[in-house]
């Protein structure tokens, strides 16, 4: 048996970057050799094994046929006799399709040293075409990769539009989807891969309550940036300069979902869109499958984002009735990020990306407010039930009152 690195282990080594994790593959081996060394296995679909030590992943070489319709439409198959060459033809990319031999040899059939080089996101094979998912890798790399300079050649981008317009995009399991889209948040560039699969129509298929913001006119005087969905790439790129966490970015590049519900005649003004995102919310969460912490963040930053702009404005009344909608006493977690989101959308627009957003620290300095009532001593006055829901209700209003009063003053 020979054993090899490859994929993204090896792409990364010649990148200089680091590799979250190693994939390896077996040349010559089977299931009896392998459980023999000792490995574990763990494949369902085509023979995986996990090493004794490492734990890390080893796979038989191996073939595979397109049989049916989407990702789950392929037969494998593995023998002694496929080789290392056979089993790099199979994978997405050139760039992922290099491997490394024990001796630190690199052993590269398809030219992916030569793409890396040329920073070029480049097939393998014709036989790219009949995985859909490949069109999300793509864009995934693409985000991964932007800030290096990296693009996508155009005859794999013909490829993956011939995906799209064979339905075969429409074939993608939701978990698939899900997996590769909530990966491309956490990348660097995130808004490019909602750009690649714009620009090869993958967009209006997977999350058409995104697509169809472009176009769709705002006001010059808020929005130099015009276009609604340009202003939503802009925003969640704005996001991930200010936090790592995908939820905020995804409620950030989804904020403005009521924004495509106005109708024509009422353009660029968008009179109620925060009420009006929670059905297109709610179908693009449940199309993607969504965690519901995605979900309940999104919701929240759709409904509420123009109450964050508005907080130094904004009545001791309606700010306490925004934080209680938000859940922000139980949830002060999730309460920053939609802060975060907040600023995201303010300050995602065309020339205004560094302008200040004191409002983000305001509304965090009106819930450490609240937090600082002494319910247990309240309660210990004797007040109960209705009582002491009236008189926390006074008390959290006088606090605020006092906070903008001093926000004035200041």
């Amino acid at each position: 048996m020979h054993v090899f690195l490859v994929g993204g282990a090896v792409r990364d080594i010649l990148l200089n970057i680091p590799s979250p994790d190693r994939d390896w593959v077996v040349v010559g081996g089977t299931p009896d050799k392998m459980v023999a060394a000792g490995f574990k296995p763990v494949g369902k679909d085509f023979p995986v094994f996990l090493h004794p030590q490492t734990n890390e992943e080893y796979a038989l070489a191996r073939q595979e046929r397109k049989t049916g319709k989407g990702y789950k439409g392929f037969t494998f198959h593995t023998s002694p006799d496929i080789t290392l060459e056979e089993d790099l033809l199979r994978r997405d990319l050139t760039i992922n399709a290099i491997a490394q031999s024990a001796e630190g040899e690199f052993l590269d059939p398809f030219n992916g040293q030569q793409d890396i080089h040329d920073k070029i996101l480049r097939h393998v094979s014709p036989a790219f075409a009949e995985d859909p998912v490949r069109v999300l890798r793509v864009a995934r790399f693409a985000a991964r990769f932007h800030h290096l300079g990296f693009r996508i050649a155009a005859e794999t981008y013909a490829l993956m539009q011939s995906i799209v317009a064979s339905g075969e995009i429409d074939h993608l399991v939701q978990e698939r989807v899900w997996k590769e889209f909530s990966r491309a948040l956490s990348e660097q560039s995130p808004s490019v891969f909602i750009e690649v699969l714009r620009d090869c129509g993958a967009l209006k298929r997977l999350m058409p309550e995104l697509d169809m913001l472009f176009g769709i006119p705002q006001p010059e005087k808020h929005h130099p940036e015009i276009d609604t969905g340009l202003h939503s790439l802009l925003s969640l790129d704005r996001c991930a300069q200010l936090t790592p966490s995908a939820e905020a970015r995804f409620a950030a590049l989804i904020h403005d979902l009521g924004k495509g519900l106005t109708p024509p005649e009422k353009w660029p003004s968008h009179h109620g869109h925060e009420q009006a995102a929670r059905p297109p919310v709610v179908a693009l969460c449940d199309r993607l499958g969504a965690p519901n912490s995605f979900r309940d963040l999104a919701l929240g930053v759709a409904e509420f984002h123009t109450h964050g702009h508005r907080a130094l404005e904004l009545t001791a009344k309606t700010l306490l009735t925004t934080l209680q909608r938000l859940d922000a006493y139980r949830r002060p977690e999730r309460f920053k990020l939609f802060c975060i989101c907040c600023q995201a959308d303010a300050q995602g627009r065309t020339g205004l990306e560094h302008q200040p957003y004191p409002q983000a620290d305001y509304l965090q300095q009106a819930l450490e407010t609240l937090q600082s009532i002494d319910t247990k001593a309240m309660a210990a006055s004797g007040l109960k039930g209705a009582a002491f829901g009236d008189a926390l209700h006074k008390k959290r209003l006088s606090r605020l009152e006092e906070l903008k009063r001093s926000t004035a003053h200041n």
